[in-house]
């Protein structure tokens, strides 16, 4: 299922997730322009497990846990993780305000990536890509707009069908997904790459957890959609 709408009209422009979203595509040219050594930028911008439990001192090393969350691993990496950020971040920010949500975002991303460093802290294999933050923006969304409505595309045999879910399904089964994925790979010893799925799942607690923070005490609107 792919997200294509929510129930909620914004009420005010959604200036960071649009930035967020430029920035990436942005950075994604950046990694395309660079050709061969593209290999080169994702070892050094990239979130390296061991590289962080061996080298937490210094500075350069931690600020990966930021500048990994702007680099893909190709075009459907980026433009499935920018339908998500585009679909739900608008509301978020919008219960939360322009520069309070950046912080937010960068906030989710990096526990994110800090739960995928306690998962496997002897990967060597570089972590990239925003879905851990916009993991905690679902996150926020699932507990600041519980009674939203999520409009999803269906891609079947030869047609496309869309369907309008509660949000707490879409999001919720996205959640469990996640989490049961995660569990399977406790056991697997030797990393080998692909879905960094502890990110998702800790960002997405962060979200909700951070959001309790975040929100607006009094909102600049009033939503039926709200808690």
């Amino acid at each position: 299922m792919i997200p294509i709408r929510d129930s909620i009209p914004g009420e005010r422009l959604p200036l960071t997730t649009i930035s967020l979203i430029l920035v990436n595509i942005g950075v994604f040219i950046i990694e395309l322009l660079a050709g061969p050594r593209v290999e080169e930028l994702i070892t050094t911008f990239g979130v390296v497990p061991l590289r962080i439990v061996t080298e937490w001192q210094n500075p350069q090393v931690l600020m990966t846990l930021f500048t990994g969350m702007y680099l893909h691993a190709g075009w459907a990496h980026l433009i499935g993780n920018l339908i998500y950020l585009g679909v739900f971040g608008n509301n978020v920010e919008d219960r939360m305000g322009h520069g309070r949500f950046f912080i937010f975002y960068t906030l989710s991303g990096m526990v994110a990536w800090a739960a995928e460093i306690v998962a496997v802290p002897q990967s060597s294999i570089p972590g990239i890509g925003a879905s851990g933050a916009i993991a905690g923006v679902l996150g926020a969304y699932l507990l600041l707009f519980p009674r939203a409505r999520v409009e999803v595309l269906v891609p079947l045999p030869l047609i496309f069908t869309t369907f309008a879910l509660p949000a707490t399904l879409v999001l919720g089964g996205w959640f469990l997904i996640q989490f049961f994925n995660g569990l399977m790979t406790l056991n697997v010893v030797t990393q080998t790459g692909g879905v960094a799925w502890w990110a998702h799942i800790g960002g997405f607690v962060a979200g909700m957890l951070l959001s309790l923070l975040f929100r607006q005490k009094r909102p600049a609107y009033t939503s039926p959609y709200d808690i």
